[in-house]
């Protein structure tokens, strides 16, 4: 039976985003939150790049205390080998490897420097390079995809899988595609390739979930798995990329799958969704939509005579699903209101014990936690969420290696 994979991007694409990012610790908030939903994997950043490296090794590392369940953790590297070379030794097990493949971008992006022969010659080296480093999956994205000729496009993936690519991604980079058309073309290239099309859609046209859902029952008409890309609360490059919790919900309560024979592959849990959703308001500063998916303040508030009078008999006559399936809003110490006490950059040790033991927290290292708390607070600029004091409490001596020396 076919599966849906969900492979969140926030940490590679969503820090992207213009006029917003995250910290380090904030990237290891969002793998945090990603393995309590049950995503299949993170792409967690840019391994290649120095300043990614004691975050990268700190991932590794706390994923292997078990502190994001079952995640798996993928790098993000341009589709030549001397960027994979840099980033083998970090340990990651995936990645996915990013190369140009339109005609337009050929000419006004790489302007004679590539063509279509010398991007294949790189992508291939680049996966072989990976694989022979020892990763256990390769994903390759064809950036620009939707503006790529299928002929092209398939010899690009045909490549790809035999120099040992496991997926080949699709990129609507300028987001300009729609929902037929992409589902035709997913479903033409993974009969003809033989291995699953990954969705990467930008939401230019307000079509970023529709067109991801399309793309994934293309490659289901193959008799491929899909594997969609998403960025919590939608964030992303310009208007953004497909939004992670309207891509779950869509198919777990949007009409038609299970006709098909298909499920979702992963254990999705949505009880962590609201805590996640408005932790990554918070840490982003982008205030929720009242009308966002699922979260917004406005996601299950009636007002209209007849809609009220619907929901008072019964909610499922307004409603597609139960809103308490989504978790509780987050309660944090933080946001008390009145006489309270906070630890962070300039706390003490009277203060951290009060917040800890407050929270139920027993950290596992005293002083490194009390450490890191400090340190995280300074890194991130505002008060630390009631999840992040857990994390630290949990897996400081992980933790700590985002900050070299500190373990000196």
């Amino acid at each position: 039976m076919p599966q849906i994979h969900f492979l969140d991007v926030t940490n590679r694409d969503g820090v992207q985003t213009a006029r917003t990012g995250l910290s380090k610790f904030g990237k290891t908030m969002v793998n945090f939150y990603l393995g309590r939903l049950g995503v299949a994997q993170s792409e967690i950043g840019f391994p290649f790049l120095f300043h990614e490296v004691p975050y990268v090794r700190a991932q590794v590392a706390l994923a292997k205390a078990g502190a994001f369940v079952d995640l798996r953790l993928s790098g993000w590297c341009r589709g030549v080998a001397q960027d994979v070379e840099k980033a083998l030794p970090l340990g990651l097990a995936h990645y996915n490897l990013s190369i140009s493949t339109s005609d337009y971008m050929i000419a006004n992006k790489f302007r004679g420097r590539l063509d279509r022969d010398a991007i294949i010659r790189e992508m291939t080296a680049a996966v072989r390079t990976a694989k022979s480093g020892g990763a256990r999956t390769v994903g390759v994205n064809a950036e620009d995809g939707s503006r790529t000729d299928d002929g092209f496009l398939t010899e690009f993936a045909l490549a790809a899988k035999e120099a040992g690519a496991d997926r080949v991604r699709y990129c609507d980079t300028i987001g300009g595609d729609t929902p037929d058309r992409i589902r035709e073309r997913f479903a033409k290239l993974a009969a003809a390739v033989g291995m699953p099309v990954e969705t990467h859609c930008h939401n230019d046209l307000g079509l970023a979930v529709a067109n991801s859902v399309s793309g994934a029952l293309g490659d289901l008409e193959a008799g491929q798995d899909a594997w969609i890309n998403t960025c919590v609360n939608g964030v992303g490059e310009r208007a953004g990329n497909a939004d992670l919790l309207s891509t779950i919900l869509a198919f777990r309560h949007g009409f038609g799958l299970a006709e098909r024979g298909a499920r979702i592959g992963d254990p999705i849990d949505l009880s962590w969704a609201r805590r996640f959703a408005l932790w990554a308001s918070y840490a982003l500063g982008q205030p929720l939509p009242y009308n966002q998916v699922g979260v917004g303040r406005n996601a299950f508030a009636h007002e209209s005579g007849i809609h009220a009078d619907g929901a008072l008999k019964d909610h499922g006559n307004y409603e597609l699903y139960e809103k308490a399936t989504l978790g509780p809003f987050p309660d944090d110490w933080h946001a008390r209101s009145g006489r309270v006490i906070l630890t962070g950059e300039y706390g003490g040790k009277a203060g951290f014990r009060h917040v800890m033991e407050g929270l139920g927290i027993e950290p596992v290292d005293e002083e490194l936690s009390f450490k890191l708390v400090q340190l995280c607070n300074a890194m991130t600029g505002r008060p630390l969420a009631d999840d992040e004091l857990r994390l630290i409490g949990a897996y400081p001596r992980e933790l700590a290696l985002l900050f070299p020396g500190v373990l000196d």
